[in-house]
């Protein structure tokens, strides 16, 4: 199992209906799994191509 290599958490809001109605929403995060220096992680997209931008 790749291990998450992330401290970010899922954001909440609302959906709203047209009879603005509210439910509770969660936005999950894009995680991806990636292999760093042989090693499966797990990662958020933006992570990952913000390391791709340093290497």
């Amino acid at each position: 199992m790749a291990k998450k290599a992330t401290t970010k958490k899922p954001l909440s809001g609302n959906r709203r209906s047209h009879a603005l109605n509210a439910t509770k929403h969660q936005y999950k995060l894009n995680l991806q799994k990636v292999t760093i220096n042989g090693k499966k992680v797990r990662m958020t997209a933006r992570e990952i191509r913000s390391l791709n931008k340093t290497a």
